[in-house]
């Protein structure tokens, strides 16, 4: 007779770990990154570069000499991941000294304090963009020109997102003459954030990062179509609101839908939690930019619905194999 042995079932390592996930997203970034810097020059590069270095030393410091770890976690990518999401969400002439505060909300508020990755339940890049845009206002709004090549000297001018906003509050169709096209806004051609730049720079990011599975079509895509949709129906019933294809490439609506709200701690576990958080993160942004006091909503609309994920988690579980509802 055999013996039978029993033992503990065997598992695959499917390879994926935080740090190929997270250096993924950085390589995801690459495109955007060189558009910031071309677009941008001098600017981008001094903002980017701060903000990197920021977040990795808040988070090596925070986790040295705070909560006293021995192992840092500096080295996993989510640190320069969060720094260049920051970079990304700020204006080419920032202050030094404000990007590094917003750093340090980002890593030592919006991160550390809940216990790190993995415990965040927002995302640290918005939550450090926020605070900023709260707090300095005016250096916030402020929106070098495309072609803006230096720092402190840098031209500031009107953004598509503000374009938009004031022809809604003034109830002035005529404004929207004003708009760059849509090929200059998909190539980045516009004012606006370093992450603003080139919509087709952050679509190729995000087709990398789902040809790589480190993302899947879920989040993205609900929230773009979700956009597009109540942006064309507002179009319809009145001219002062843009046309969907030009409130789809403007703003931080690409940047977030591929980059942020797929952030894997913030965002719901199962595909049918993500569509429904993609369709109300999308709901919310048009309403934001629509009706809100600011002219962007990505941001604000991504911070709400992080705060629902685990309700979401709740009533959208995966069933169990062999489950019998009672």
């Amino acid at each position: 007779m055999n013996k039978l042995i029993v033992s503990l079932s065997p598992h695959v390592h499917s390879g994926d770990s935080v740090e190929k996930n997270m250096y993924g997203v950085v390589i995801a970034l690459v495109p955007a990154l060189l558009c910031s810097l071309w677009f941008f020059g001098m600017g981008a590069a001094v903002v980017l570069l701060t903000s990197v270095c920021a977040c990795v030393f808040f988070e090596w410091a925070i986790g040295r000499f705070i909560l006293g770890r021995k192992e840092l976690t500096v080295t996993d990518g989510s640190a320069v991941l969060t720094g260049l999401l920051l970079g990304f969400n700020l204006p080419s002439n920032l202050p030094v000294w404000i990007i590094i505060i917003g750093a340090l909300v980002a890593i030592g508020v919006g991160k550390m304090t809940f216990g790190g990755l993995g415990q965040n339940p927002f995302n640290p890049a918005l939550v450090g963009r926020v605070f900023l845009l709260i707090s300095f206002p005016v250096a916030m709004t402020s929106w070098p020109e495309s072609g803006s090549m230096g720092y402190s000297d840098a031209v500031t001018g009107a953004t598509p997102l503000f374009i938009m906003s004031q022809a809604i509050s003034n109830q002035d169709a005529s404004l929207l003459a004003e708009l760059p096209s849509a090929l200059d806004m998909l190539i980045g051609r516009t004012g606006g954030s370093l992450g603003e730049v080139s919509a087709l720079a952050l679509m190729l990011g995000c087709c990398y990062m789902i040809w790589k599975k480190i993302i899947t079509w879920h989040i993205p895509v609900s929230i773009l179509c979700t956009v597009f949709v109540l942006a064309g129906l507002l179009h319809l019933v009145s001219p002062v609101y843009a046309d969907p294809v030009s409130v789809v490439l403007s703003g931080g609506l690409m940047l977030g839908a591929c980059f942020m709200a797929t952030d894997y701690v913030t965002s719901p576990m199962t595909p049918g939690g993500q569509i429904i958080y993609g369709v109300a993160i999308g709901f919310l942004t048009v309403v934001i930019r629509a009706w809100g006091a600011y002219p962007e909503g990505m941001s604000f609309a991504i911070l709400i619905m992080n705060a629902f994920v685990p309700l979401i988690n709740t009533y959208c579980k995966p069933k169990l194999f062999g489950e019998v509802k009672k």
